[in-house]
């Protein structure tokens, strides 16, 4: 794994470093405009501008990067994403921070296609899975430390912004100094909702919820803990927590669900998360209590994703699963983009208890959902199951490494 892992360094090292300077962004705005008294309904606005930016991007920069090479066009997303963090800093504005979050989205696009098209090319069929899995660690790792530089901002309001500008800046270097080859981006086209629904209307079905589920706690999860009493440093302890506990469960519940029928763990999962939210929305825990919640609920939602599109290449051959694996990131990014807004509307209905009490009702209506659907059709059999595969939810680029490695595992069972 460490040598598979030191072929792509300068990748690997690019997506921490880009993580951990812009991951905390979005809990950044969301603080600063709920400080500025800015109405929960902006705040989640400013987050679905940001999703709409990362959907629209991953569909229409391919031909950006194929005409100025890897390299150029890494260089200039880059730039665009710190030129925008300092941009907040310069105004403090929230509409211009909708604006901004949009450029974000589509500039983070850019950087993760860029990014997930050179891992394929660097992959081997002997170490494709472990590339990934080393992508994903980075991603996530870099995405909870960089939670901490919120602290950064009690004496300096600019500071995070200037930090995250520096950090953005520096991950280009890896990128820019690399030797490796400049490969070709891959070209996928997504599956129709109508086609991936007929294959596997529980993966389609619990991507959108899962998206919906976690675009809205990105949204506004800081934003409820602030408004039940934590500081901004406990605010950055939490977030850190939950994505730990994202990145902690989804290796072990990936391996249970190719024992066993994989549809008994996404409803457990969903069941799971709906249970952890509704104590997180019913009781008034301390603070330590409400960041083991945090920290339990993360590892059973963001396990929910990866564990769909298992479930959902179970069902597809071999030729399809680029296609649909492609079509379930962008299912995905529909529910991010409606989430914030659902969470935002319920905390403005109920207080801040609304945000996990809706995204509680969305994971126990996905439950039920999944029972149903464990009655009405038979399950594939755990000997014919495709090895699970832990990936992040980015853009349909990831699909290619994703599938190509699952495709490869099937063929050495």
């Amino acid at each position: 794994m460490i040598a598979s892992a030191l072929s792509v360094r300068a990748l690997l090292s690019a997506i921490f470093i880009l993580m951990a300077g812009s991951g905390f962004l979005s809990t950044l705005v969301a603080v600063r405009l709920e400080s500025a008294g800015v109405p929960s309904l902006i705040i989640g606005l400013a987050a679905t501008s940001y999703f709409t930016g990362l959907t629209l991007g991953s569909l229409r920069v391919e031909p950006l990067i194929a005409r100025i090479g890897h390299i150029r066009a890494f260089a200039a997303f880059v730039t665009i994403f710190s030129a925008s963090s300092l941009t907040y800093a310069i105004i403090e504005q929230p509409i211009v921070w909708v604006v901004l979050r949009f450029i974000d989205g589509f500039a983070m696009a850019g950087v993760f296609v860029c990014l997930e098209s050179w891992l394929n090319r660097q992959a081997t069929p002997a170490n494709r899975s472990t590339v990934l899995a080393s992508y994903m660690i980075a991603l996530y790792c870099g995405q909870a430390a960089g939670q901490f530089l919120l602290n950064l901002g009690d004496n300096a309001p600019d500071l995070p912004f200037m930090i995250s500008a520096v950090l953005l800046s520096i991950a280009l270097l890896p990128v820019l100094l690399t030797r490796m080859e400049q490969p070709q981006v891959e070209a996928f086209t997504p599956f129709s909702i109508r086609k991936l629904y007929t294959a596997s209307p529980l993966g389609i079905v619990g991507t959108l919820a899962t998206g919906a589920m976690l675009g809205a706690f990105y949204a506004m999860g800081a934003v409820y803990v602030q408004r039940i009493g934590m500081d901004l440093s406990q605010v950055a302890l939490f977030t850190s927590c939950v994505i730990a506990g994202g990145v902690a469960l989804q290796y072990p519940l990936g391996r249970l669900s190719d024992r066993f029928d994989r549809r008994r763990v996404i409803i457990a999962c969903f069941a799971i998360a709906a249970g952890v939210s509704a104590t997180i929305a019913a009781l008034k825990l301390p603070t330590v209590g409400t960041i083991a919640m945090g920290s339990i609920f993360g590892g059973f939602a963001f396990a929910l994703y990866p564990l769909c599109v298992a479930h959902s290449n179970d069902h597809l051959e071999e030729e399809e699963r680029v296609g649909a694996s492609s079509g379930l990131v962008l299912t995905y990014s529909a529910g991010a983009m409606a989430g914030p807004m659902i969470g935002s509307s319920a905390m403005s209905a109920f207080g801040p208890a609304g945000l996990f009490a809706m995204i509680g009702v969305l994971a126990a209506g996905a439950a039920i959902f999944g029972i149903w659907r464990t009655v009405v059709r038979s399950a594939v059999p755990a000997s014919e199951q495709q090895v699970f595969q832990s990936l992040p939810r980015t853009t349909p680029m990831v699909a290619v490494l994703e599938t190509e490695g699952n495709i490869e595992g099937s063929k050495s069972r």
